[in-house]
């Protein structure tokens, strides 16, 4: 069971709670749309083969209905809004990554609060959604193989991204060729095996950046030589630097709204039913 988020008198649920690393909920869904991060820690999030890696200052927009699976890398301080979708002015139909500044920290421990009045919970909910700002930058896909030989190499490489072996090498020790367990990666996971490594070590490499490790020991903790070559793959794959995805410099500054006045009232305000319980 994952713990379940109280009820509120708004449009928005805020649930808090400690999540140990290596804890992962099982594949699940919510009726509302959610907005998952971390205040402490690192938080991760899969939607299909995606994987998003959170540090404290971005968050994931999780949309009603879609599976996902939450966990922790590390120690983390798991919080998540749920949202009622009937009373919430965006409805964005994939997962997008948003940034969290220390405003948008500030009022959503602000709506935590259970002495909250409710016509002070809908003015700050007005402003939470205004602030919700996509980022530019893509999840990290490390699809699994469904091959035993090309799962047994995926084992290995996830047990230690640092090997370094070449294919052919690693298809020897799974006891087939170089050509074929290419073939199989490709197959199995839609990308050359190169990439799906790449993406791999990039992956083990977020929670360690998150941790404020420099990028050269980063590097070479996921095997690359270099730092640039990490560098050069980080921002080809992610779409951003390391510096910028932690710190979201490149977080698009908030547009103003075309919406007229009456558009511009809180959702709640037409649908006054209090937002629904919900869990992790």
């Amino acid at each position: 069971m994952t713990p379940a988020a109280e009820h509120g008198a708004g449009a928005i649920v805020v649930g808090a709670f400690p999540l140990p690393a290596g804890r992962w909920f099982p594949a699940h869904e919510h009726p509302q749309h959610q907005l998952a991060w971390a205040t402490r820690g690192v938080l991760g999030v899969t939607v299909d083969e995606d994987t998003w890696v959170l540090p404290p200052t971005r968050a994931l927009w999780i949309p009603a209905g879609t599976v996902h699976r939450t966990g922790a890398p590390r120690d983390t301080t798991f919080h998540s809004l749920y949202l009622d979708p009937t009373r919430c002015p965006m409805d964005w139909p994939t997962p997008v990554a948003v940034a969290v500044g220390e405003l948008l920290t500030q009022l959503l421990a602000h709506l935590g609060r259970a002495d909250l009045m409710p016509d002070a919970r809908l003015r700050a909910e007005s402003v939470v959604f205004d602030l919700l700002q996509p980022l530019p930058s893509t999840p990290i896909a490390v699809p699994e193989p469904v091959d035993d030989r090309a799962r047994a190499v995926a084992a290995l490489l996830l047990a230690d991204p640092t090997d370094s072996r070449t294919l052919e090498a690693l298809a020897r020790a799974v006891g087939t060729s170089r050509r074929t367990l290419s073939r199989i990666f490709v197959q199995d996971t839609g990308m050359s095996f190169d990439r799906w490594r790449t993406q791999l070590r990039l992956r083990a490499a977020l929670p360690l950046l998150a941790d404020g490790l420099p990028v050269a020991q980063v590097a070479h903790a996921v095997g690359y030589a270099t730092p640039s070559a990490f560098l050069a793959a980080f921002r080809r794959t992610v779409g951003t630097t390391p510096r910028r995805y932690l710190h979201h410099a490149d977080a698009p500054a908030p547009k103003a709204s075309s919406r007229s006045p009456q558009e511009y009232r809180h959702p709640a305000e037409r649908h006054p039913s209090s937002a629904t319980r919900s869990t992790a």
